[in-house]
């Protein structure tokens, strides 16, 4: 009756008592942070918690709280937002060239890009990669902390380095303001490359570029704890190396994507 009137749960009053018994020194500031997070019924994150405890006037640190509440597993259910790369007209858009067409008659002559979005504790992680369509490689890609046009321009550096003279793939990608920057669509004009882009919210158009993503996130990025971005940035540079070079594909005829393109290349 007593836990009724007070608004605690049962839960909490046993922790406290086990808490008494205990040396923890953050005991206290547990019992506190649980006692929020149950209050509101896990909607409520590291940031509302700390500043709900700051409220009751004791000066807590938003860190000291994330941590605790990995040690006490409370995590918000609230859905994580997805990225998005939509800010408007920015640029010029280009007609979808691709037109659902996800498949490839050789090596290099449809791409496909987007920007995917990760979070370790709060901080972010993006990954801009670019795929073949002849095989599903993921030929380069580039991570960086912001979503800026920098984590586009380096990536698409890297895919035209490795492009012989003649070949001159179309590009498709959906219509986020880093494809419409002009200094991209010049970085494409001087190899001649054609751009093609989804149509505006349509993530179907670009189905091969989110189906990688949700392999990539329920093989390498779901099933982990990641302690550290940099942490998290090492696993992927493994996973895309795997992807590449071991994991087979059903598609290909049993062969990964680099083997696929090898043996390929052999019997021209």
């Amino acid at each position: 009756m007593l836990l009724k009137v007070a608004g605690l749960a049962r839960s909490t009053f046993y922790y406290q008592l086990k808490a008494l018994h205990s040396d923890d020194r953050h005991a206290d500031l547990k019992t506190k942070i649980r006692s929020v997070f149950e209050r509101h019924a896990g909607r409520y994150g590291y940031r509302r918690v700390t500043a709900a405890i700051r409220q009751t006037g004791q000066l807590v640190n938003h860190k000291a709280v994330q941590r605790l509440m990995q040690q006490l597993q409370l995590k918000s259910l609230v859905r994580p937002k997805k990225y998005r790369s939509w800010r408007g007209e920015i640029g010029k858009a280009a007609p979808n060239l691709l037109q659902r067409q996800f498949e490839a008659a050789r090596p290099n002559q449809k791409w496909v890009t987007d920007v995917t979005e990760f979070n370790v504790g709060g901080e972010k992680l993006y990954l801009s990669p670019v795929m073949d369509l002849y095989n599903g490689e993921i030929v380069a890609y580039q991570m960086e902390r912001r979503p800026g046009f920098e984590l586009v321009s380096s990536m698409l550096k890297k895919a035209l380095a490795r492009l012989g003279r003649k070949e001159h793939p179309l590009l498709h990608s959906d219509q986020g303001w880093q494809y419409r920057m002009p200094a991209l669509r010049q970085q494409l004009k001087q190899r001649k490359l054609t751009q093609s882009m989804s149509r505006k919210g349509n993530c179907l158009d670009n189905a091969a570029m989110e189906s990688f993503f949700g392999t990539l996130k329920s093989e390498c990025y779901r099933p982990q704890r990641f302690s550290s971005v940099e942490q998290l940035s090492e696993t992927l540079d493994r996973y895309i190396h795997y992807y590449n070079h071991e994991r087979i594909r059903l598609k290909l005829k049993g062969l990964s994507p680099v083997q696929y393109r090898t043996q390929a290349s052999r019997t021209v």
